[in-house]
């Protein structure tokens, strides 16, 4: 498609860049690149003492690749990032984990190999998978009371083809209470940690998923984004996520918050290339994924709403990095959202405020969990109490009715806004601030001032959500007191592998951040 002519201007910051500072940050990207050893390469210089710290870096495709090849023990490798799991416990980032269990099944995956059986393509890796997807292996809380002893008589969808291809359950990991929040901090089973700062929270309600993978525990969990439960534990742990086109992934067998409308799985990891494999799996996709160069890519920015009133040292974090992808070839073209779409976020929620118990009471029936809604809701922790008491009595059913016109709406906008400004994705930070401490706020203080936290974090998550967009998140840069900042990028639906490949070149140009601190 030839690219149209337009008034579109790249964005302001841009514009007074110097060609020394272009070449500056061209030069930093190199340096950086050529620094950074890739997974592959440091299994390669540690190979021969095994050693277990290095065995926690591997990426997810690195890993595979040395189980499938008998270069490393699926053995080995579980203990490894057992041993992680146990000295960061008090991460909190599982709610069921049995180490024996996970090392039987990698010295199965051993004998496997031993006897020359086809391998598959997750040959031995062990998985965390989010406590809301169903495991007939180990009860699915989806982390309340009530729901503690529910054991599943089947697997979510969307474990078949993974436990097939060789994966194997690691564990369920921690989130908050029913998935309805985005700090994990679970007053019925604990709070999850955020390994960069223990004293903040890793996002939600997928936290225990990105906390795992943050800490070096395992490099690939499956989260469940519902409102950016994937979204904002990847920025808020320095991962790489993707919430992928809405129904992409199957979401049978999974406690969803809507009818059908914005939950959606996906994985959490610390490369771009992990998530493609995954991705390739639970799809079937078999053609390799290939990099898109940045030269062929142009990514629209909407500064004056999607960057409004953010933290001001991470907008400084965010305009770097978007200067580095202008430097690596990228087109940064500068194009507000139009009113219609601005409303997704609002609409969202009110929709899910629709359709929330419904949601969760036909899930406990279809399950045969023998807890009725009542049950949950009175089991359920304090801090959750008020929201599902407010979606007793969410309004009228005509306003109802128009809600989801809107929405029909917000999807149309989008896809006019990508085809009319002939982008690949629009970049933006997912919320307006970086991890705060871990606790029930409904508020976070931004340049000295309250804005709640629908508006912090839900503002710029809602878009995905509502226009069912493929969502990608990539780490971004890090603040003076180490906490992570991320940046999304939500591409039409249905270009996932599209995005994925694009991904590759964002995450080359972008760079990495330092890990989090070593702990005991």
């Amino acid at each position: 498609m030839s690219k149209p002519q337009s008034k579109m201007k790249i964005w302001p910051h841009m514009a007074g860049r110097s060609n020394s500072r272009r070449e500056f940050l061209v030069q930093s990207s190199a340096m950086i690149g050529a620094a950074t050893a890739s997974s592959s390469a440091l299994w390669a210089a540690t190979a021969p003492t095994q050693n277990a710290t290095a065995l926690t870096q591997l990426s997810a495709t690195a890993a595979v690749a040395a189980m499938r090849k008998g270069e490393l023990k699926a053995e080995d490798y579980a203990n490894a990032l057992l041993d992680q799991a146990e000295r960061l416990k008090g991460i909190n980032a599982f709610r069921t984990l049995h180490p024996e269990s996970v090392r039987e099944a990698a010295r199965a995956a051993d004998k496997k190999r031993a006897a020359g059986a086809s391998l598959g393509t997750l040959h031995g890796l062990p998985l965390p998978v989010k406590d809301s997807i169903n495991t007939k292996a180990l009860p699915t809380t989806n982390g309340t009371r009530a729901l503690r002893d529910f054991k599943p008589k089947e697997d979510a969808a969307i474990l078949g083809p993974l436990f097939a291809q060789g994966a194997i359950l690691m564990g369920k990991t921690n989130l908050h209470e029913l998935s309805c929040g985005w700090t994990t901090n679970n007053q019925a089973f604990g709070a999850v940690r955020n390994p960069y700062d223990l004293a903040r929270t890793p996002g939600g309600s997928s936290g225990g998923s990105g906390a795992a993978v943050a800490a070096r525990i395992a490099p690939l969990a499956i989260g469940e984004d519902t409102y950016g439960s994937i979204r904002v534990p990847a920025t808020f742990c320095s991962l790489a996520g993707l919430r992928p086109t809405f129904g992409r992934y199957s979401a049978a067998g999974v406690m969803p918050l809507a009818l059908n409308k914005f939950d959606q799985l996906g994985p959490l990891a610390r490369e771009v290339r992990d998530l493609a494999l995954f991705d390739s799996v639970v799809t079937g996709t078999r053609e390799p994924l290939e990099a898109v160069p940045l030269k062929q890519v142009r990514i629209a920015i909407s500064p004056e709403y999607l960057n409004a009133g953010i933290d001001p040292e991470m907008g400084r974090i965010v305009d770097a990095a978007l200067a580095r992808l202008a430097s690596a070839g990228a087109t940064l073209v500068h194009a507000e959202l139009p009113p219609a779409v601005r409303a997704a976020s609002d609409v969202e929620r009110a929709i899910l405020g629709y359709e929330l118990l419904e949601s969760l009471a036909t899930f406990l029936k279809s399950q045969n969990t023998g807890v009725s809604l009542e049950e949950l809701i009175a089991q359920a922790s304090p801090n959750l109490a008020p929201l599902l008491q407010g979606s007793r009595n969410p309004g009228p059913r005509e306003a109802y009715v128009a809600l989801l016109q809107q929405m029909k709406e917000i999807n149309a906008a989008a896809h006019d806004y990508f085809r009319a400004h002939n982008v690949d994705a629009i970049a933006f930070p997912p919320t307006l601030m970086p991890a705060f401490p871990q606790g029930d706020a409904q508020v976070v203080e931004i340049q000295g001032a309250q804005v709640d936290l629908f508006t912090a974090i839900g503002r710029n998550v809602g878009l995905g959500s509502c226009a069912g967009l493929s969502c990608l998140v990539l780490p971004a840069g890090i603040t003076a007191a180490g906490l992570p900042v991320g940046l999304e990028f939500d591409g039409p639906p249905g270009s996932d592998r599209r995005m994925l490949a694009i991904g590759l070149s964002l995450e080359q140009a972008l760079g990495r951040i330092r890990p989090p601190p070593q702990r005991a």
